[in-house]
């Protein structure tokens, strides 16, 4: 049953959502052409997302993730702030900004099912008061059923350029218990869906340019290393690979 229902969803991500990928990959081109980097931002189990953005095979080499965990591994915060309730501080999301290496011309991809939290809604605000372009990963079931917890009322996807929709319901599970509550989330799967198409799509673009897309290859195969490295080094001081 969730084959089913998790394979029909994507058929309607990729139909329904074409347009909006569409718009995401010329945000994405116009960025990279001007020497941007993808600025990736997701908490909790979004931060998966980030990662299918930031710094994977197969995917572009100019991204960094962010993460609320920043503050510790590069800004030198107590690992004791790491809780559940991080996601939900506004403040938190002018430290990540800070500790980011951000320039003018990047783009910004945030990843929120929900779109609701402190951190990410403030991350949104600062993000385009800066000029940045931005796009957004979430579901608008669910997101629409909720009340922001940002002092503005507003929401991730109030703020957006792009939205991408994952389709998720309100909850994200598709498959309902017999005493009530759903089981087999589908949110991870359909917003990773939604970022490869929109990698593929800045990809194909490029190549119609006549520019060498900056893909990375695995690293665990051979020359992948070098092949990373090379690319790697044109944005000395401009991307960054934690843990």
């Amino acid at each position: 049953m969730y084959a089913q229902r998790i394979g029909a969803l994507m058929d309607e991500v990729i139909e329904s959502q074409a347009a909006a990928v569409r718009a995401a990959a010329d945000l994405l081109v116009d960025s990279l052409s001007r020497d941007g980097v993808i600025q990736a931002f997701g908490t909790g189990h979004s931060e998966a997302i980030a990662m299918e953005i930031a710094g994977r095979a197969g995917g572009l080499v100019p991204t960094n993730r962010l993460t609320p965990r920043d503050l510790v591994q590069f800004g030198g915060a107590s690992p004791d702030i790491l809780t559940p309730e991080l996601e939900r501080d506004p403040e938190v999301a002018h430290r990540v900004y800070e500790l980011a290496p951000v320039e003018p011309q990047d783009v910004f991809v945030m990843i929120s099912n929900s779109g609701v939290n402190g951190s990410t809604v403030e991350l949104a605000t600062l993000v385009k008061e800066r000029g940045h372009p931005l796009i957004a990963i979430t579901s608008v079931a669910h997101s629409s059923r909720m009340t922001s917890r940002h002092a503005s009322g507003r929401k991730l996807m109030d703020l957006a350029d792009v939205v991408l929709d994952n389709l998720a319901p309100y909850g994200d599970a598709v498959l309902p218990l017999p005493g009530g509550g759903a089981f087999g989330a589908v949110s991870t799967i359909t917003s990773a869906l939604l970022a490869q198409l929109v990698v593929e799509q800045v990809v194909a673009d490029l190549l119609d340019r006549g520019q060498e897309p900056p893909v990375y290859l695995s690293a665990n195969m051979a020359g992948g290393d070098e092949h990373n490295h090379a690319i790697e080094a044109r944005y000395a001081g401009r991307i960054r690979r934690g843990a």
